[in-house]
């Protein structure tokens, strides 16, 4: 599904990524695990095009990312839960969570409101409310539910369960261990597994920029 081949990536000047890789089967599980600066979001952020390796490659089902722009991603398949939730504060939570099927020509709307809704029905009832007015727990789901809104075949998850209140970060896990199983693969970064060690199938992990154990899915 996704295979990560020594990737090279230099933030001003700076080289984050030094060589890592690592490999996400079709339908797994996979856990990045790094201490905060370890190039984890580094890695999710090259994967989603908004920046550029230097050296290495991105394959998704054998094509390789790093020749298409930014916005190809939705296209295939790959969705994205940011660290910072990444959400427009001005749109509602139902607006944000459609942002990225807008640009997948290929998905129904209403089909995958229909999902989201299903998995976390809790949104439902602040559909129309602002992202704003959320708090950050709220936003963390409505960032989840845009990633599963887009991303049928791969989910990269930044820090899903950072900075989020106890009974949130329990229903961020029940959401994400509901996604065992399927056909879905799913890349979920974090500075320990203690939230979700329990579901994932395998992990790597990331120090300074590079494997310390190399592990693939």
């Amino acid at each position: 599904m996704l295979q990560i081949e020594s990737l090279h990536v230099s933030i001003q000047a700076v080289e984050a990524l030094r060589g890592l890789s690592l490999a996400v089967g079709s339908g797994r599980m996979v856990g990045l695990v790094g201490r905060n600066g370890a190039g984890k979001t580094t890695l999710m952020r090259a994967v989603m095009g908004h920046l550029k390796p230097s050296r290495g490659r991105i394959l998704f089902h054998g094509r390789d990312l790093t020749e298409l722009p930014p916005h190809a991603r939705a296209a295939l398949g790959i969705g994205y839960m940011p660290e910072d939730r990444g959400l427009v504060p001005e749109l509602t939570v139902e607006e944000n969570i459609l942002v990225p099927v807008w640009v997948n020509k290929s998905l129904v709307e209403s089909e995958r409101l229909a999902l989201v809704y299903r998995v976390l029905p809790e949104l439902l009832e602040m559909r129309t409310r602002r992202a704003l007015l959320l708090s950050g727990g709220q936003q963390k789901l409505v960032a989840l539910a845009r990633a599963l809104a887009v991303g049928t075949r791969l989910l990269l998850l930044d820090e899903p369960f950072e900075g989020v209140a106890p009974v949130l970060s329990r229903r961020l896990g029940e959401v994400i261990a509901g996604l065992k199983g399927s056909e879905i693969s799913v890349l979920m970064a974090q500075s320990d597994l203690n939230h979700s060690r329990r579901i994932v199938d395998s992990e790597v992990v990331i120090e300074r920029g590079a494997n310390l154990v190399k592990s693939t899915a």
